[in-house]
């Protein structure tokens, strides 16, 4: 199956309680992610995690599937609709954009 590059964002609304959960999820799908930010959001007293990944839907279905089973948790996430090229080594941010 095609992997495609997407994102996850993931909402924690009770840290204490699903933190640990949702980091083992995360650690046992590492392979997918490319990126991860995690902030605090006082205002709304909840914790937002971003992913960028690189995953089939399949597995992605699987990440988020385990994720949405936590409780206190919500996730949402989108992949590309078509593969991207992969950059040559040496390649990365700062390229030209079409």
């Amino acid at each position: 199956m095609e992997r495609r590059l997407g994102f996850v964002g993931i909402i924690v609304e009770d840290r204490a309680a699903a933190a640990p959960r949702v980091n083992a999820v995360l650690s046992d799908h590492a392979d997918l992610i490319v990126s991860r930010t995690g902030l605090p959001y006082a205002k709304r007293g909840c914790h937002v995690i971003t992913l960028i990944v690189d995953a089939t839907t399949d597995a992605l279905g699987e990440l988020t599937g385990r994720l949405g089973q936590i409780e206190g948790v919500a996730v949402k996430s989108a992949l590309a609709r078509s593969r991207l090229p992969e950059t040559a080594p040496g390649g990365g941010a700062g390229g030209d954009v079409a």
